[in-house]
C-alpha cells in the first residue's frame, strides 16, 4: 500500500509547489503558449495521481477490483503491491477519491450548464437588439453592430460564432483595430479557450482550498488574454492591438490608481507597447518537452513496482 500513499504524497506536493515556481517564472508572460501548456500538464499530473491512488486503493480494499485490474498478471506482480495490507485505509482513500472525482466532474457540468445558459440568454438579447430581418438568415453575419453608448466588443461562440461590437466602439476603433480586435478574438476561438476556461473554474470552484487549482483558474485568466493578444499582433503589430485595447477600455477606469475588475488591461497594454524578448525556439522546444514529462511521473511511479517484478 506503499504506492497508492506516495501517489497521494506527489499529488500534494505537485500541487504546493508547482504554484509557487510557476509564479516565479519569469518566462510566462514572454510566452503565455508554453505557460498554458505547463500549467496543463502540471494539472494533468496532479489529477493523474489521485485517479491511480483511488485505483491501487480500490484493488486493495476490494478483491473483485483487484480481479479486473491484475486479473492476467504474474502473482508476482501482484505481490510487488502489497494489496493486501491496505484494510480500511484503502476502502477510505478510495471512497473519497472517488467522491472527489464525482464532485469535479458535477462542477465542470454545471459550469457548462451555466456557461451555455448565459450565452442563450446573451443571443436572445442580441436578437431582440439586432433583430433578423426579412430574407436574413439568424448567425449568418459572423460581426453584428449593436447600438450603444459603452464602447464593448466580445466574440459570442457556438454553433455560428459571432463577433458582436458596438456603434460607440465603431466609433472608436481607427484604421486596422477593428480587424486586430477581430483576430484577437478569433484567435480565443481557434485555440477553445472557453475549454480551459471553464476546466479551471470548475476545479477552483469545486476545491476553493487546493492552491494550484485557484491559481490554475487565475492563471489561464490572465494567460489566454495574452496568447489572444500575440495572435493579433502578429498580423496587425502591437502597436495596433494595444491601441484597440486602450480604445475600448478607457472609459473603464482600468488606467486610475483604483483596482478594478479589468486591472490587467495595463499590464497588457505596457506589454504590447514594449514587448519582451521570446524565448529561443530551442529552449521553448525544451520547456514543452518537460512539461509533457510532468503528467507521466505520476505511471512511472505507479508502474515501477510491477516493473520491477517482472525484471
Amino acid at each position: 500500500m506503499m504506492v497508492p500513499a506516495a501517489l497521494l504524497l506527489l499529488g500534494a506536493l505537485a500541487a504546493v509547489v508547482a504554484p509557487r515556481l510557476l509564479a516565479r517564472a519569469s518566462w510566462s508572460d514572454r510566452e503565455p503558449v508554453v505557460a498554458l501548456w505547463v500549467w496543463q500538464c502540471v494539472v494533468a499530473a496532479v489529477l493523474l495521481c489521485c485517479v491511480l491512488s483511488m485505483t491501487l486503493s480500490a484493488a486493495a480494499a476490494w478483491v473483485a477490483v483487484r480481479g479486473h485490474l491484475f486479473g492476467s498478471a504474474p502473482r508476482s506482480v501482484v505481490n510487488a503491491y502489497a494489496l493486501s495490507t491496505g484494510g480500511a485505509w484503502a476502502a477510505t482513500t478510495a471512497v473519497a477519491l472517488a467522491c472527489g472525482g464525482a464532485w469535479t466532474a458535477a462542477m465542470l457540468i454545471r459550469e457548462i450548464v451555466r456557461t451555455r445558459g448565459r450565452r442563450r440568454r446573451r443571443r436572445a438579447e442580441l436578437l431582440v437588439r439586432a433583430p433578423v430581418l426579412p430574407g436574413e438568415e439568424p448567425g449568418a453575419d459572423r460581426l453584428v453592430v449593436l447600438e450603444g453608448e459603452r464602447p464593448d466588443a466580445w466574440w459570442l461562440p457556438g454553433a455560428a460564432p459571432q463577433l458582436v461590437i458596438t456603434t460607440a466602439a465603431l466609433r472608436r476603433l481607427k484604421g486596422r483595430q477593428l480587424d486586430a480586435v477581430l483576430a484577437h478574438e478569433q484567435g480565443h476561438a481557434r485555440a477553445r479557450h472557453d475549454w480551459l476556461l471553464h476546466c479551471s473554474a470548475a476545479l477552483a470552484v469545486g476545491f476553493p482550498q487546493v492552491p494550484v487549482f485557484a491559481a490554475f483558474r487565475d492563471e489561464m485568466h490572465r494567460l489566454v488574454e495574452l496568447a489572444a493578444d500575440d495572435m493579433a499582433s502578429r498580423r496587425f503589430g502591437r502597436l495596433t492591438i494595444a491601441l484597440a485595447l486602450v480604445e475600448l477600455n478607457e472609459d473603464r477606469g482600468v488606467f486610475g490608481p483604483c483596482p478594478t475588475p479589468d486591472a490587467h488591461v495595463p499590464q497588457r497594454v505596457q506589454r504590447l507597447l514594449t514587448p519582451p524578448d521570446r524565448l529561443t525556439a530551442a529552449r521553448r522546444l525544451r520547456l514543452t518537452a518537460a512539461a509533457a514529462l510532468v503528467p507521466v511521473i505520476p505511471v512511472l511511479v505507479a508502474f515501477v513496482p510491477g516493473l520491477r517484478a517482472l525484471g
